[in-house]
C-alpha cells in the first residue's frame, strides 16, 4: 500500500519548516498576519524562493516594492530570483493602493481575484504582500468574498498567501477570515531580555505532514535571510 505525499512549500529553513509541520502543503490558503517590521515580507520572500527551488512558478503581488526593489531585497537575503524572473518562472505585479477610496475597494478586490484566476496554471503559488490597504477601505462582505474566492482557487490546486498587518482586522473579522484559511501564521515583535526579537507563531496548518510547533524566534541577517535564535540565547 502506497501513500501519496502532499507537495509542500518550503521556507528554505529546516527549523522553520519543522515548526510548520514540514512546510505549507500546496493548495493551502495561508493568512500571514503580523506587526510592522516583524518579517512578513521576508517570510513571503522565503516562501517564494522555496517554491521556485521546488520547480514551481510564483506570482508576487506587492504594495511594498517595485520590481527592481523586490529583486534587490531578495538578493540581499541570499534569495536571488533574477534568473527565475528572466525566464518567466516568477512574475511581480506592483499594486498601488495609496489612492484607493472606499467606494472603489470592492472593484479593486474583484480585479485582483480576476487576475489571480487568469494566471497560467503553472503559477502554483500567489502571494499578495500586502492586502492591508485594500482591507482598510473595504466592507466586511467584500473581504469575506475575496477570501472565499481565494479558497476556491486553492481547492483547485493553487496556493495563495495573503499578507496583512495585524491591525487590519478586528477580532470578529479575524475569526471569520481565519476559519476560511488552511493555515494562519502570526509574526510579532517581542521584548526578550534586553532585545527585540521577531517571533513567528504557527497558529494553524491544516493537513501538515507532521505535528506543528507553536513559536519560533528569529532574526533577519543580510546575506542569510531568516536565522533562528534559540530563546535561551535571545534572553542573554
Amino acid at each position: 500500500m502506497t501513500t501519496e505525499t502532499t507537495q509542500i512549500i518550503s521556507t528554505g529553513s529546516s527549523e522553520i519548516n519543522k515548526k510548520m509541520g514540514g512546510g505549507i502543503p500546496t493548495g493551502s490558503l495561508v493568512l500571514l498576519e503580523g506587526q510592522s517590521d516583524a518579517g512578513k515580507s521576508v517570510l513571503s520572500q522565503h516562501f517564494s524562493h522555496g517554491a521556485l527551488s521546488a520547480k514551481m512558478s510564483v506570482a508576487y503581488y506587492t504594495t511594498e516594492n517595485t520590481v527592481k526593489s523586490l529583486m534587490s531585497q531578495m538578493a540581499s537575503l541570499d534569495l536571488d530570483v533574477t534568473d527565475f524572473f528572466l525566464c518567466d518562472r516568477m512574475r511581480v505585479y506592483p499594486l498601488d493602493t495609496s489612492s484607493l477610496e472606499d467606494d472603489h475597494s470592492k472593484l479593486a478586490f474583484q480585479i485582483l481575484i480576476d487576475h489571480l484566476k487568469q494566471l497560467p496554471e503553472r503559477f502554483q503559488l500567489a502571494i499578495v504582500d500586502s492586502l492591508t490597504g485594500l482591507v482598510a477601505h473595504s466592507d466586511d462582505r467584500s473581504i469575506i468574498d475575496f477570501f472565499a474566492a481565494c479558497k476556491q482557487l486553492c481547492d483547485e490546486g493553487r496556493t495563495v498567501i495573503p499578507v496583512v498587518h495585524s491591525y487590519a482586522f478586528d477580532d470578529r473579522m479575524l475569526i471569520r477570515v481565519r476559519s476560511l484559511c488552511d493555515a494562519h501564521l502570526v509574526l510579532k515583535m517581542e521584548q526578550v531580555g534586553e532585545r527585540l526579537v521577531k517571533i513567528l507563531e504557527v497558529a494553524k496548518v491544516r493537513n501538515a505532514e507532521q505535528s506543528t510547533g507553536n513559536i519560533i524566534s528569529f532574526d533577519v541577517e543580510p546575506g542569510m535571510g531568516m536565522k533562528i535564535i534559540p530563546i535561551s540565547k535571545a534572553k542573554a
